[in-house]
């Protein structure tokens, strides 16, 4: 029986690659994200079809957050209080605020409790751990387009056509994805530390909720403090959400570049602290 030569493929080694631990303040690679993007799509669809599966209104739910937050919030501040809405119908005033803030909302409650709740995975696999994170705040944005595209067609029946500046749209979708992924990184290796994180949470964005202009503009706020009140950098998504579709002419600069400026502290600072605790996670978790 004539036995065959083995391919010189074969006797070629593996690439190996060898996992250690960081020390101290280490690079971000986030060519890591790239290298791993399949897993990230992967991460991502399934938290889309836990969070539907076995639901009575699956993606309505996308829809039902923010209308019926807009229906309360129209009893009570634009109906009781009569919390002024720059002019326009406080109802879809509101819901203009509410559907960026309801994805920052959910998105910073996924990513805070990713690492806790894939604890098995975590200390049987490596990859890079800034994908749990980053796919919980991906995956909200599957509810965020179905909400805007509600806004969008809500928008004719208070008499507003949508112009030009609903191209920036975009730019502000980007602008709350890096809020929540700057918070989140924070709130989820700080979790991993102490669990009371994932209490604290819900307090945070509750608070969060009353200091950032969305059942009320931010005209209300003094100009000479608008400024200052734009370190919440989600007071500048709002008011740009806003902006891009009613046409509020109360947007601030002033407001604008600071929230602009504190993400980017936010988000660079969370990264390094992200990959600064990285090492312990299997570890603590």
């Amino acid at each position: 029986m004539a036995v065959s030569a083995p391919h010189p493929a074969l006797h070629a080694e593996a690439p190996v690659l060898v996992i250690q631990p960081s020390r101290g303040w280490v690079p971000l690679r986030l060519e890591e994200l790239w290298a791993y993007r399949e897993l990230l799509y992967f991460f991502t669809w399934r938290i889309i079809k836990v969070r539907y599966k076995q639901t009575v209104l699956g993606a309505g739910w996308a829809v039902a957050q923010p209308l019926l937050t807009m229906l309360v919030f129209t009893v009570f501040f634009g109906r009781l209080a009569k919390v002024p809405s720059d002019g326009y119908p406080y109802a879809i005033f509101s819901l203009a605020a509410l559907v960026p803030w309801t994805f920052f909302a959910n998105a910073l409650t996924q990513a805070s409790n990713s690492l806790v709740d894939n604890e098995r995975l975590l200390t049987k696999v490596y990859f890079p751990r800034l994908l749990l994170p980053t796919a919980s705040v991906v995956a909200g944005l599957l509810d965020l387009a179905i909400s805007f595209l509600v806004l969008l067609a809500l928008l004719p029946l208070y008499g507003i056509a949508p112009s030009w500046r609903v191209a920036v749209v975009p730019l502000l979708v980007a602008f709350v994805v890096l809020v929540a992924l700057g918070v989140g990184l924070w709130l989820a290796a700080v979790n991993v530390q102490y669990r009371d994180v994932r209490h604290v949470t819900p307090f945070l964005i509750q608070v969060w909720l009353f200091v950032t202009p969305v059942a009320y503009p931010s005209s209300l706020v003094p100009e000479r403090w608008r400024g200052l009140y734009g370190v919440n950098p989600m007071a500048g998504v709002v008011e740009g959400f806003r902006w891009a579709l009613l046409g509020s002419g109360s947007t601030s600069p002033a407001l604008l570049g600071v929230s602009g400026a504190m993400v980017a502290v936010i988000l660079v600072s969370g990264l390094y602290y992200f990959r600064r605790m990285e090492r312990t996670f299997a570890d603590v978790v």
